[in-house]
């Protein structure tokens, strides 16, 4: 016992010669966390725009390189709009930000209005989950990726789905979201952030962060979302007229369904 003992803590002084190195027990790897820290050695991260939201991800903003699961009782509570200065800074840095399946189709125009750039957001429509998994693992391989916000149907999620995307995300340039529906909070999952949000009067969204690299955060935190365009000046045409806040965003439909509504939460 005493052998293995001295193995792992520093020898008694009296077994100790003067040259003995003694390892302070404050001295962790840089890849280890302690679980009273957020874990952020070695991480890459983008701002969310939020400075009390930064304040508690790890890395100090969305990580890239591993998935993040939003959680919501149902699309359209603010989740785009949480995500909208990440978006702004990607598309404007010509960064591709890829949405895969969304179940409503993002309104171009208010977008636009935010300060996105849409040249650089491209909309991939999958049904079937088999048809996702691979679009998210063909996008992650893309040179010019920025980020990647994807939806899967909570019936059809099984748990080898997430570790495969979680996999594949571990490869990314930049931030991985898989937004989720309500019962998903109860269910283990391999992602190492996972938000969960609701809705709030006077356009706020509570954000409670039910899994990070870090201690548990004992309360939710109260974002101010950007607020929506309210109105859109209508211009005569010209040859020299922008319409960037007026053209679709780019397309591609894998066994191609079109969803009946638009939204942009």
């Amino acid at each position: 016992m005493g052998t293995f003992q001295h193995q792992i803590f520093a020898p008694p002084a009296s077994e100790r010669s003067a040259d003995t190195p003694i390892t302070p027990r404050n001295a962790l790897p840089a890849a280890v966390w302690r679980a009273s820290q957020i874990g952020s050695a070695g991480m890459t991260a983008h701002s969310s725009g939020f400075p009390a939201l930064d304040a508690e991800l790890p890395g100090a903003g969305w990580p890239a390189g591993m998935l993040t699961e939003l959680i919501g009782r149902e699309p359209g509570i603010g989740e785009l709009r949480l995500l909208v200065p990440l978006l702004r800074q990607l598309t404007r840095e010509r960064k591709v930000v890829i949405l895969l399946a969304p179940p409503l189709i993002p309104y171009a125009p208010a977008l636009a209005g935010f300060g996105v750039d849409l040249d650089y957001l491209l909309i991939v429509q999958a049904p079937n989950a088999a048809d996702r998994l691979w679009a998210v693992e063909q996008t992650l391989k893309s040179a010019s990726f920025g980020a990647l916000l994807a939806w899967l149907p909570q019936e059809k999620t099984r748990p080898e789905h997430l570790r495969r995307l979680q996999m594949a995300a571990q490869g990314a340039q930049g931030p991985v979201f898989l937004f989720r529906t309500l019962p998903a909070q109860f269910e283990a999952s391999p992602a190492p952030l996972r938000l969960l949000l609701q809705a709030k009067a006077d356009q706020r969204l509570q954000v409670q962060i039910l899994k990070r690299r870090g201690p548990v955060l004992a309360s939710p935190l109260l974002i101010d979302l950007p607020q929506p365009v309210t109105s859109i000046r209508i211009r005569a045409r010209t040859t020299t007229q922008d319409h960037s806040a007026h053209r679709p965003m780019s397309t591609i439909h894998a066994r191609y369904e079109k969803p009946s509504t638009t939204s942009l939460n």
